[in-house]
């Protein structure tokens, strides 16, 4: 098939998580014979932060404004099999517009973000990559998050036919490697700053790490602002590239997840650090949120924290101990959660019996 898709960013994974899950998923149904094009807005913060310019899995289209692309993307949309419109999109309600009125065979709006457009909806605030209208004459939604969220797409956005399309990660690029001695810690923590989960950051991170002053801790991460409660025994980087991520997981004793409150109270939306840190083999401790079993299984495959006191234990834990669990967290990602797993899943719902499901969830 030939697919377009209009997205926030793939050539910059500096503060978002899409540009690494799409760099995977494009890779993957590259390699099952799909041509991808992905339209980026050419924006300042991503441009002076690009990690990836080129790629033989997808051609990248940078534009500057929406109406020096218009034409481009009808030409390739003419030709296209699928197109998909995702949460984020600076140019959402504009792209959506288009692929509408295009002859795609399956037209799609992917919300990488469906807690938080959710939470937005629920304030009673104006989501800007949505189409005015909702999402009612799109032929599937796909929600990074499941569980209830799917049901709410349908009553607050009009959606027909929704199904969940969780994260994934990339094992070429996510696997086990030499550790560092530049980067070794006891506990790391890689995400950007969001202040709806600080509070979390705070007692699971910043906290142990003032109480274990004899140990290193790790924070990768960008927009964290300059009252952020920083100790002497943490080691920061403010942007880590992919490349780098593994490096970092394999250097910790321990790695520690954290997610946004809007999708930890959505339930069944894993961060994408979680498929990564897994696929590297590197000991999780994580939050806790409904339908986290689903994804892996608590102290067996990740270790959960619900204070303090918790990642204080793990950090206790013994090595053996540790190396078991990274073990058994890297044989369920790579079962379960690898970009080409997600590939097979979206052919599927991408499949005229799934999209003519009115009903489906």
């Amino acid at each position: 098939m030939k697919v377009v898709i209009f997205g926030l960013t793939i050539s910059s994974a500096w503060g978002n998580g899409h540009a690494t899950l799409w760099r995977g998923l494009c890779g993957a149904l590259h390699a099952r014979g799909h041509d991808i094009t992905f339209f980026e807005r050419d924006v300042p913060y991503y441009a002076r932060n690009r990690d990836l310019v080129s790629g033989d899995a997808f051609h990248l289209v940078l534009y500057d404004a929406w109406g020096d692309v218009r034409l481009h993307a009808a030409r390739e949309l003419a030709q296209a099999e699928v197109a998909i419109v995702t949460s984020y999109c600076p140019d959402g309600p504009a792209a959506a517009e288009i692929v509408l009125q295009s002859r795609a065979m399956r037209k799609v709006f992917y919300d990488l973000d469906s807690p938080v457009t959710l939470d937005t909806l629920a304030r009673g605030e104006r989501v800007p990559y949505l189409p005015a209208d909702g999402l009612a004459a799109f032929d599937l939604v796909l929600s990074y998050a499941g569980g209830r969220v799917l049901q709410e797409l349908k009553e607050r956005l009009g959606a027909q036919v929704v199904a969940p399309l969780y994260g994934s990660v990339d094992p070429a690029v996510h696997r086990p490697v030499p550790p560092s001695d530049a980067l070794t810690n006891d506990l790391s923590y890689l995400g950007t700053y969001a202040a709806d989960r600080q509070q979390k950051v705070e007692g699971l991170f910043i906290t142990p790490a003032r109480l274990r002053p004899h140990q290193r801790f790790a924070l990768a991460g960008a927009q964290y602002p300059p009252d952020f409660p920083w100790t002497e025994n943490i080691l920061y980087f403010w942007h880590l590239p992919p490349h780098d991520h593994a490096t970092l997981f394999c250097s910790s004793r321990l790695t520690l997840n954290t997610t946004r409150s809007a999708m930890a109270a959505a339930g069944y939306c894993p961060s994408g650090r979680l498929f990564e840190a897994a696929a590297c083999g590197a000991a999780i401790v994580t939050d806790w949120w409904d339908g986290l079993g689903e994804f892996f299984e608590p102290a067996a495959e990740v270790l959960v924290a619900h204070a303090t006191g918790d990642v204080l234990a793990a950090l206790d834990l013994p090595a053996a101990e540790r190396a078991r669990i990274g073990r058994a967290a890297r044989e369920r990602a790579l079962a379960c959660h690898t970009a080409s797993v997600r590939a097979r899943e979206l052919e599927m719902l991408l499949e005229p019996s799934w999209c003519g499901q009115a009903g489906a969830a």
